[in-house]
């Protein structure tokens, strides 16, 4: 192992590097907790929806924080080409406590609820102008202004399209059919082994009576015939 006086002291290498090591581990480690508390927003599973001209739909978008949220800030756009047009804003001071929400567009309500972490807002009456993506943005003061964003994409169409569900239909229909057939055969399994088991028992039964009757008939065991004392002369 190599080391170096430097003033009395002695620097060892491989413990250095150890140290380094520890270090970029612990650090590593605090960034992973860190990062798993931070503010996340979300807009669902399904990031899109097609809807008819003239609907009104729902623009879906919750926020989370593993260490709670203090005067979180957000705010609706929509991405009209590369330009960002506000639709509303709010600040969440505290949970359970509902924001003052402003709205700058017509057409928008928010329906969200602080108490369901839900900051959805709804857009009426839409029309072929509205399709395009809509950003639902958050940011935290209480996670060092930490900020995060989710894109909505809708789809504005005059005529939904018909999903063919023939397929779907035919594989459900094959597997529950398959499923109830083996759900039958192991009812008429657990039918027929009770009965040979019951036959089994009764079998059993009928042996044990016969052999007792032949016993006494014969004169054996537990016969008159050994019970009879012998004739004095």
């Amino acid at each position: 192992m190599e080391s170096r006086r430097n003033g009395g002291a002695v620097l060892r290498g491989p413990a250095r590097s150890s140290d380094v090591v520890h270090a970029g581990v612990t650090v590593v480690l605090l960034f992973a907790v860190w990062y798993a508390q931070a503010l996340e927003v979300s807009v669902g599973k399904v990031n899109h929806l097609e809807a008819m001209n003239g609907s009104t739909v729902l623009l879906p978008c919750t926020y989370s924080s593993c260490i709670g949220i203090k005067n979180l800030f957000f705010s609706w756009h929509y991405n009209d080409n590369g330009t960002m047009i506000k639709l509303c804003e709010a600040v969440i001071h505290i949970e359970g406590v509902e924001p003052n929400v402003k709205i700058y567009h017509p057409r928008v309500d928010f329906v969200g609820s602080t108490k369901t972490h839900n900051i959805s807002i709804r857009l009426w009456n839409i029309s072929f102008e509205d399709d395009g993506e809509y950003i639902c943005f958050a940011r935290n003061p209480k996670e060092k202004y930490r900020n995060h964003s989710a894109t909505y994409r809708l789809y504005v169409v005059d005529e939904l399209k018909v999903v063919d569900n023939t397929l779907t239909v035919i594989i459900a229909s094959v597997v529950g059919g398959v499923i109830g057939l083996i759900v039958l055969v192991m009812v008429l399994k657990a039918l027929i082994l009770f009965g040979l088991r019951k036959v089994n028992e009764k079998n059993k039964e009928c042996l044990v009576s016969s052999t007792g009757n032949d016993n006494t008939e014969n004169g054996l065991t537990g016969s008159k015939a050994d019970n009879k004392a012998t004739p004095k002369a």
